[in-house]
């Protein structure tokens, strides 16, 4: 059964090392479970390692050409061990050899394995795996600790029957284990687990009669990315979405579907109270026609004039119910006088902070995969991001909401 729906591990990148050693072996059932958690694995092996085990085995299995060379033999390629360091979310080397583990704390790089080490991002678990006596040798023990030193997490073995036919500590830890150690450290790393986030994303549609509308282009893709970025953070994340063609991925989202200005109002009142912070990103349309024509009107039926009203604030109505504790965004789209525009409206509205998009910035706004954002918060502070991809930039704000958090 595929449990990655429970899983800490669901889209964490991981780069899985695997060295020379019997309990090669393995690493076949460590990245099908790392992977039936939900994670994307990449491979990198020593030399010495696929003569335990073959790189198709584990290229088969992670859908993943595994990496072990510097250079492709077949077309000269360069495999970088730079970028394998920055798309990671972990790296996990298991098992680690006593030979790896030397190297690795000694900074020799003569393979992609380590130079990957060297060059990683993320955070390091060691998973070692050698006989008793190599692990219990001085040096070997000198190794570890000054791994741990610089920051990695050593996987303890475990004592077991070894392939010397001794019985001893070396054993690496099960690949069950090491899983469960992956998933309560980044169970860790979730700092809004336990709140609970309203958020609002997309346009509201007007209804002019039955197949006519105001509304706006809106897409909700910011919306989303904030809702996927702070279930990922372990929130509880109420979604209320305008008419938008996205899907959720995350199942800590539940998605509340609406129309208009005036049901998304009573969404978003309706749920506020109960929750800890909320993040109002949809475009909400500021008027409404005053009344709605039952049939479609047609050209002949003169000239057609539209009487409009204002909607209901919610920016507004939440900020002015918000409780001491709770923490209100909100978002200010503007074509002009920007900044002045943006801080206005968060006091004038009772927001903890404020992301400012400007119409006059390439690549930002609506119907792109991107944005450019300044973050406005009261204590005067002015935070300005350079364009991003939507999720990048959902990152940024949930980063800044941590800091509002701990404030």
């Amino acid at each position: 059964m595929n449990d990655s729906h429970l899983s800490m591990l669901e889209n964490k990148k991981i780069v899985l090392g695997i060295t020379g050693s019997i309990a090669a072996y393995k690493a076949c059932i460590l990245a099908r479970l790392l992977i039936k958690k939900g994670a994307e694995v990449q491979v990198v092996m020593t030399p010495s390692a696929k003569e335990f085990i073959t790189p198709l085995t584990l290229a088969t299995l992670t859908q993943k050409p595994v990496v072990s060379e510097f250079f492709d033999r077949r077309d000269g390629s360069w495999h970088s061990h730079v970028s394998l360091g920055l798309w990671a979310d972990a790296m996990l080397i298991a098992p680690a050899s006593a030979s790896t583990i030397g190297k690795m704390a000694n900074g020799i790089a003569d393979n992609m394995l380590v130079t990957t080490y060297l060059s990683m991002k993320a955070p390091v678990f060691v998973a070692p795996a050698m006989d008793l006596d190599m692990y219990a040798h001085p040096s070997t023990q000198a190794n570890l600790q000054k791994l741990q030193s610089y920051g990695n997490h050593i996987i303890e073995p475990g004592t077991g029957f070894l392939a010397s036919k001794l019985e001893g500590k070396g054993r690496m830890e099960e690949p069950e284990k090491i899983v469960e150690t992956l998933e309560q450290f980044f169970a860790k790393q979730q700092t809004l687990t336990g709140k609970k986030v309203l958020i609002t994303a997309g346009p509201t549609y007007e209804k002019i009669d039955p197949v006519r509308f105001i509304g706006n282009y809106s897409s909700g893709k910011m919306g989303f990315a904030l809702a996927e970025v702070c279930a990922e953070q372990g929130a509880e994340v109420t979604l209320v979405s305008g008419p938008v063609t996205l899907t959720t991925k995350h199942p800590g989202i539940k998605r509340v579907d609406v129309e208009c200005a005036q049901e998304m109002y009573e969404a978003a009142t309706k749920h506020f109270p109960k929750a800890d912070i909320a993040i109002l990103c949809a475009a909400v349309a500021d008027f409404t026609p005053k009344t709605t024509a039952d049939k479609k009107i047609k050209r002949k039926d003169n000239d057609l004039k539209l009487e409009l009203q204002p909607t209901q604030d919610i920016a507004a109505a939440l900020g002015a119910i918000k409780k001491k504790k709770q923490i209100l965004v909100g978002f200010a789209l503007e074509t002009d006088n920007e900044l002045q525009n943006a801080q206005d409206k968060m006091e004038r509205k009772n927001l903890d902070f404020i992301v400012l998009n400007s119409l006059q910035d390439k690549d930002a706004g609506f119907r792109v995969d991107t944005n450019k954002v300044t973050i406005i918060d009261r204590n005067n502070g002015l935070t300005a991001y350079d364009t991003k991809s939507k999720k990048e930039v959902a990152e940024d704000i949930v980063e800044h909401l941590l800091q509002q958090m701990k404030r």
